[in-house]
């Protein structure tokens, strides 16, 4: 940081971009920060922010030939006390998922305001994450969608009776709701543990919570894949 200012490097393979960016930044807080240069090209990215000493690099993801991820891997593992703001121009959550593996500090749309582009900056300057609301949670979603190993071979049913479980129905009301009797309830509950790997129904209840099916609506009965009365 010199004088008291953020020094921030610009990585973008459109110029008038950065140059509206540089303009904006001086306009909105000038006395925040200072540009330390620019590039259109990612493999020059690590080298601008050691010349002069950056304290962030605002990176594009789409500059071709190659995109911004090697960039950010490349800035982090030469200049690891250097904040990096990974944009985009879209919101593609595989895109901003590797851009944080890669060390990202940050991501945000290039659709985001950016007169408001200065409170994130500031944020990632001062150790924190920062990523668009809708992307946030989209990201966390994802973490939390069960693997495709446990998900994908229960049926419908099963997936019904896993969300009633996770809200600590007993056998018997769980049979009423499913309609089927209690001892085909006691089957099924024994047949999904098993599926889920559980060794008893308060870790399937923990699991259904790590997985976010605490809010779902458990399917009516009657849909195809239903357990017969028993």
């Amino acid at each position: 940081m010199q004088d008291d200012k953020l020094v921030l490097v610009l990585v973008d393979d459109h110029d008038l971009f950065t140059q509206g960016l540089a303009l904006l930044l001086k306009a909105k807080a000038g006395d925040r920060f200072e540009i330390g240069g620019t590039t259109n090209r990612a493999e020059e990215a690590a080298s601008l922010v050691g010349s002069c000493g950056a304290d962030i690099a605002i990176v594009d993801l789409a500059m071709p030939p190659v995109n911004g991820i090697p960039a950010i891997r490349h800035i982090k593992s030469r200049h690891p006390d250097t904040k990096v703001l990974a944009l985009s121009g879209t919101s593609d959550l595989k895109l901003a998922e590797e851009a944080l593996r890669a060390g990202a500090d940050g991501f945000l749309p290039k659709s985001a305001d950016p007169d408001v582009l200065v409170a994130p900056l500031l944020s990632v300057a001062a150790g924190f994450r920062v990523v668009e609301d809708t992307l946030f949670t989209a990201l966390l979603d994802a973490v939390r969608r069960p693997p495709e190993e446990i998900f994908g071979p229960l049926a419908v049913e099963e997936i019904r009776l896993w969300v009633l479980l996770s809200r600590g129905l007993e056998t018997t009301e769980i049979a009423e709701r499913m309609l089927v009797s209690e001892r085909t309830a006691k089957r099924l509950v024994a047949s999904l543990l098993n599926k889920l790997g559980a060794p008893n129904r308060i870790v399937a209840a923990g699991m259904a919570g790590h997985y976010g099916l605490f809010g779902k609506q458990a399917p009516s009965p009657g849909r195809p894949g239903s357990a017969p009365a028993g």
